[in-house]
């Protein structure tokens, strides 16, 4: 080891004693102490003085051996050392303690223990105990491994585990590290710092006592700088992990950092801790379990023979507990002291939204509500209070302008506030301004709203966020359907950082990102009565409805909306639920329903003297009887809406009745009555403009070209294939699936059918996502033609 001064001696020895104290200052200032006693500097008196006063206290001996005593060499095996070398001391006097025999030293100063074993420090194995149900994390496991071969070996490695609070960090980082024990011979020490506790978190100071005491230091310097500098000399040459579990701050972990390189710190917290990067730690954040391993971990432990026979109230409860180990392990707990209470028991306490996290209680102890609250309680006032507010809306994930409107910043304040819960663990980041909250953690921040704001602070929180997705979907719908009319919106404020969508491709994606938190949004209108907003929400949700054919919700949205309309007195209203409804119930195969909606939408419109909606009723109608065969009835009823339409001079829904007139005189077999129908229906559609009914336009026109009576396969193949990409672009799969079908339609008329087996192949690959009705015809309609071939 490199010499040091006297002032430099009296740190590293920690000033174990008064007695060291005393001895050393009594040394000329500035005197060096050189690595071992071969060097002349160390004279007789010196070392007496060193040892007696570390004589009383074994880990002050132990010290001074390191440094006074050299390395010892193998002498040959037949050598005898010399009769100068040998040392003696003559007379009978007994010396119990330490010795050193003044005189002439040759070679090194040795210490002799007569009488008495000196008490040694065990290596230090202080790693908390692995969880008894460790269970996945294979590729968390994998992960670090990887990191830590990653290390290039310049400096101690510093691994940061971070995550929400339950999430498991922990349980993993621990598992991790008790594997790793042959590698840190020297120790492996844990320290809890208790970064959210109520009581604060561990000083830097107390940690460093505790660890230097764990290799036999007892007293440590009074500022934490000396303390810190202590630590690194100890630690300069050991290979050691020490586990820094539950910290607060990067300033927290900073001291606690060892010297070697050969060190392994893993720090694990709620906290992100960025700014540990300047350290040069690698980052790891992990995330729950997924639903497969969360049920394992419950037939862990409440036993697989329990869960597999309960084993959808067991991925219920899984679900319940939002993959959170902590959660679940209460959970478990609950259960397996209730052996004879079945799954579905706890799977209805939780499912009682308000008492979720109080049932999740273990003993008298609600772990998870306290982990949370925890990390609650470190929020700054503004923060907390964004966290409460983004509790309360019915969506899972959100967006900066999403943040924004819920708690009524500015985009820029609330980029800041999502940073800040990011920081904490308390918010995830999915992707590019995308963010979620935790199920168990969005259901506490809404309980601490609840239990913190008033009702109508609320209530505004809600409606904000519904009125700025009723303005974003208009806009995707004004874009998407530019020939559509727009009705009025009502607002309780007008929303900001509406986005403006770069074209109708990015406002179909949103709407089918966002469809989920439409209809949350609706139906929670529905329950606070903001019955404009409801049927709005719906109108505003129909190029959602019409491109990509969610039938379940296109019904429920119309249901629920219709009854709003009516409750809110609103004859437009009405009318555009009803036809829009009934268009919904037509394609997804409910024709009599349709056709009554139609009949009451057409009632309503001769009562107004609405003509135009008359017309929209009087097509509806007739597109149901045509779906539902009935050729001749759709046919009169088609007929009757163009002539209204043409008398208004209503362009683009008279080209829509001509479309379907077209398709029914292609079911009739009139090919080319079919094609002028057709071609001129198209024309006007591309005239308007209405892409996606001009695509539909021409899909019918390929397939006219291919009927008997034409039989232009090379252009209908190529019409239809021109509808394919036009599809395409709108981002209509269900259509991509429909035309891809009439391709092989076409192959079939021509007697090919392998080409046929092809295309129907690549329509089942468009219908199987969007509509299973359609799979499941198509599928059958493909197993004839391969059992045909």
């Amino acid at each position: 080891m490199d010499q040091l001064t006297v002032p430099g001696l009296v740190a590293a020895l920690g000033r174990a004693d008064e007695a060291a104290r005393r001895t050393l200052a009594g040394l000329v200032p500035g005197e060096r102490l050189p690595a071992n006693a071969d060097d002349p500097l160390v004279t007789n008196a010196f070392a007496v003085r060193l040892v007696a006063a570390a004589d009383a206290r074994p880990e002050l001996a132990d010290a001074l051996r390191r440094w006074l005593t050299p390395a010892p060499s193998t002498p040959p095996a037949s050598a005898t050392p010399p009769a100068s070398a040998a040392n003696s001391i003559a007379g009978g006097a007994r010396i119990d303690g330490s010795a050193v025999q003044a005189g002439e030293i040759h070679g090194g100063v040795h210490f002799h223990d007569h009488g008495r074993q000196r008490s040694r420090t065990p290596v230090p194995r202080q790693l908390i105990p692995g969880p008894a149900h460790f269970t996945d994390r294979a590729l968390d496991l994998a992960a670090l491994d990887a990191l830590r071969a990653a290390h290039p070996g310049t400096s101690s490695l510093m691994i940061v585990v971070t995550g929400t609070a339950g999430v498991g960090k922990t349980a993993l980082t621990s598992r991790w590290l008790h594997g790793l024990t042959a590698d840190y011979p020297d120790g492996q020490l844990y320290v809890d710092l208790r970064g959210h506790s109520k009581d604060g978190p561990v000083r830097p100071g107390a940690v460093l006592g505790q660890f230097l005491r764990a290799f036999g230091l007892d007293q440590a310097p009074a500022a934490l700088a000396e303390q810190a500098a202590l630590w690194r000399t100890v630690t300069a040459e050991l290979r050691i992990a020490v586990h820094l579990d539950n910290a607060l701050s990067a300033a927290q972990i900073r001291p606690l950092l060892p010297a070697a390189a050969t060190a392994l710190v893993a720090v694990t917290s709620r906290n992100r801790l960025p700014g540990l990067s300047v350290d040069g730690a690698a980052f790891h954040q992990l995330d729950v379990l997924d639903p497969a391993a969360a049920v394992e971990l419950l037939s862990r432990r409440l036993g697989g023979e329990r869960v597999a026979r309960e084993n959808e109230a067991a991925y219920r409860l899984a679900q319940l507990c939002a993959g959170l180990p902590l959660a679940l392990c209460v959970a478990g707990a609950r259960m397996a002291a209730r052996p004879r209470q079945p799954l579905t028991a706890m799977t209805r306490a939780m499912s009682r939204e308000g008492g979720r996290l109080a049932t999740l209680d273990a003993g008298g102890d609600r772990a998870v509500e306290s982990a949370l609250d925890e990390s609650y309680e470190a929020l700054s006032t503004e923060t907390a209070r964004g966290y409460r507010q983004l509790g309360l809306p019915p969506v899972a994930e959100l967006c900066t302008a999403v943040a924004a409107a819920a708690c009524d910043l500015t985009v820029e304040r609330a980029e800041r506030l999502l940073d800040e819960l990011i920081e904490v663990n308390l918010v995830e980041e999915l992707g590019p301004d995308r963010y979620r909250f935790h199920d168990l953690v969005r259901l506490h921040a809404a309980q601490l709203a609840a239990a913190h704001d008033s009702s109508e602070a609320r209530d505004g929180v809600v409606r904000r966020v519904a009125d700025w997705y009723l303005a974003t979907a208009t806009a995707a719908e004004a874009l998407l359907s530019p020939s559509r009319r727009t009705l009025r919106r009502d607002y309780a404020v007008a929303p900001t950082g509406v986005p403006r969508f770069e074209d109708t491709r990015a406002a179909l994606d949103w709407l089918d990102t966002e469809r989920l938190h439409l209809m949350a949004l609706l139906r929670t209108a529905v329950e606070h009565g903001w019955d404009a907003t409801a049927w709005q929400l719906a109108d505003s949700s129909q190029p959602l409805f019409l491109r990509l054919r969610p039938y379940d919700l296109w019904v429920e949205a119309h249901h629920a909306g219709l009854a709003a309309a009516e409750r809110a007195a609103h004859p437009e209203g009405v009318s555009r639920m009803l036809t829009t409804g009934g268009s919904g119930l037509y394609n997804s195969g409910r024709y009599d329903e349709a056709i009554d909606w139609f009949t009451r939408a057409l009632e309503d419109a001769r009562r107004r003297g609405d003509r135009r909606a008359e017309a929209q009723a009087l097509h509806g109608q007739g597109q149901s009887h045509r779906l539902a065969g009935r050729l001749e009835q759709a046919a009169s009823l088609f007929t009757e809406a163009l002539a209204l339409r043409e008398e208004i001079g209503y362009g683009r829904g008279a080209a829509l009745s001509r479309l379907c007139l077209g398709d029914i005189a292609l079911a009739s077999g009139e090919s080319a009555k079919a094609v002028a129908l057709l071609t001129r229906a198209r024309d006007d559609l591309l005239a308007v403009p209405d892409p996606y009914d001009a695509a539909r336009a021409l899909a019918f026109l390929g397939r006219a070209h291919a009927a008997p009576g034409a039989r232009d396969f090379g252009l209908a193949e190529r019409l239809l294939r021109l509808a394919v990409s036009e599809f395409a672009a709108t981002g209509s799969a269900h259509w991509q699936g429909r035309v891809l079908e009439m391709l092989g339609e076409t192959a079939e008329d021509q007697g090919d059918g392998e080409r046929a087996r092809d295309w129907y192949e690549q329509s089942l690959a468009r219908y199987e996502p969007v509509s299973p009705k359609d799979a499941r015809r198509l599928g059958e309609r493909l197993r004839a033609v391969r059992d045909a071939s």
